[in-house]
C-alpha cells in the first residue's frame, strides 16, 4: 500500500520542479528515468534533481518497465497525444492541465485508458488541499445555505510575447492556462447545485497579434438547481486567483484557491458573522501525489473529487462551450 511511485518524467519543465521533484521527495516517491529534448540537457537535469537515469526520448521513458506512472508537463498541445502514448505502453499518467487541447481528443485518451485499464490524472492539484476541501466542507454543513452564485477570477501578468501559451497551434491561451482552474472548480460544486454547470454566454479578446488565441475571456454558466456561475480569466492584468460562493445563508472567499499553499486563507459569513480560516500552506502538489499514491495503492476510500479521465473529459466540453459561445475557435489536436 504504501511503496513509492515509480515516475518517469516527460521534458526538463521548470513546473516539473515544484509539481513532482520536490512533492517527491516529501513524499518517498522514486523518480525513475527521465527524457528531454536533447540528451545533454536529460543529463544535466537528472543530476540536479536526483533522476535514476536518461532515457534518449519521451517514447523511451513510456516503454521503460521501471516506469509506473508517466508526468506529461510538456506544452499544451502535446498533452493529448504524449497521454495517449503513455497509456498505450501501459502507464499511468499524470498529466498537466489542460489535458488534451479539445473534447474529441480528450475522449480518445478516456476511452484508450478504460480500454487499457490504466489511471489517468488531470493535474487540478489544488482538489486535494484543504482550502477546496473546507469550501466543500462549507457547503455539505449547510452553513452557507443553498448554493446561489459562484464567481471564479483568475489573472495573471502577461507572459513575453513569444511565450508558447500565445501560442493557438500550441493549443495557448488564457482558457487553456488559467481558466480551466475556474471552469473545474466550478464542475466541483456539481453535487450541492442539482448538476454540472453549463455555459449560456462568454466573451473575449484576441491578443493582438496571435490570431485566434484569447488574452482573456469571461464565461457565465447556470446550474440544474438555479445558481449561476462566473468565470473570467486574464494573461494580462494583476494577479487574482479568487472563488467566491454566495449562498442563501451566507459566502466564503478562498483567497488563492489554484495556489492554496500561496495563500491558505478563507474569509467566511455566517449570518451577521465574520472570520477568516487559515487551512495551511503545505503545497498542493504534495497532496496531489499522495492523493495518486492513495488511489493506485487501493489505500482508503474512493475519492469522489479525483479528477480522472472521465473527469478531464468534463472539463474539456466545458472549455470547448466556452470557446465557441465566445467565437473562439477550440484548439486543434496534433498529431506526433
Amino acid at each position: 500500500m504504501t511503496a513509492p511511485l515509480r515516475i518517469g518524467l516527460l521534458g526538463a519543465a521548470r513546473i516539473s520542479d515544484r509539481s513532482v521533484v520536490t512533492p517527491a521527495r516529501a513524499t518517498g516517491d522514486r523518480l525513475v528515468a527521465v527524457a528531454a529534448r536533447s540528451r545533454s540537457r536529460a543529463v544535466s537535469y537528472a543530476a540536479e534533481h536526483g533522476v535514476e537515469r536518461v532515457c534518449d526520448d519521451y517514447a523511451s521513458v513510456c516503454a521503460d518497465a521501471d516506469v509506473e506512472v508517466v508526468y506529461n508537463p510538456l506544452a499544451n498541445a502535446l498533452h493529448g497525444p504524449w497521454n495517449l502514448a503513455a497509456v498505450r505502453a501501459g502507464k499511468h499518467v499524470l498529466s498537466e492541465k489542460p489535458f488534451a487541447s479539445n473534447a474529441a481528443e480528450a475522449r480518445v485518451v478516456a476511452e484508450a485508458a478504460r480500454a487499457g485499464g490504466v489511471t489517468v490524472v488531470e493535474g487540478f492539484h489544488y482538489v486535494h488541499h484543504p482550502v477546496m476541501r473546507r469550501i466543500h466542507a462549507l457547503l455539505d454543513s449547510g452553513e452557507l445555505g443553498e448554493l446561489r452564485q459562484v464567481e471564479a477570477h483568475i489573472t495573471m501578468p502577461a507572459p513575453p510575447d513569444d511565450d508558447p501559451r500565445w501560442s493557438f497551434e500550441l493549443a495557448g491561451g488564457a482558457v487553456m492556462d488559467l481558466g480551466c482552474y475556474g471552469l473545474h472548480a466550478h464542475r466541483t460544486l456539481a453535487r450541492w447545485a442539482g448538476g454540472e454547470p453549463r455555459v449560456v454566454g462568454a466573451r473575449g479578446e484576441e491578443r493582438a497579434g496571435h490570431p485566434g488565441v484569447d488574452e482573456w475571456l469571461e464565461v457565465h454558466l447556470t446550474y440544474p438547481g438555479g445558481a449561476t456561475g462566473y468565470m473570467r480569466c486574464s494573461m494580462n492584468d494583476e494577479w487574482r486567483v479568487t472563488l467566491r460562493l454566495v449562498g442563501s445563508a451566507g459566502e466564503a472567499i478562498a483567497a488563492n484557491f489554484a495556489l492554496p499553499h500561496r495563500d491558505d486563507t478563507i474569509w467566511v459569513r455566517s449570518g451577521a458573522v465574520e472570520r477568516i480560516e487559515a487551512l495551511g500552506t503545505r503545497s498542493s502538489f504534495i497532496y496531489q501525489l499522495e492523493a495518486l499514491r492513495a488511489h493506485l495503492r487501493g489505500a482508503g476510500p474512493a475519492d469522489p473529487l479525483f479528477p480522472d479521465a472521465e473527469d478531464a473529459v468534463a472539463t474539456a466540453e466545458l472549455i470547448d462551450a466556452a470557446y465557441l459561445a465566445a467565437g473562439f475557435t477550440p484548439r486543434p489536436a496534433i498529431t506526433l
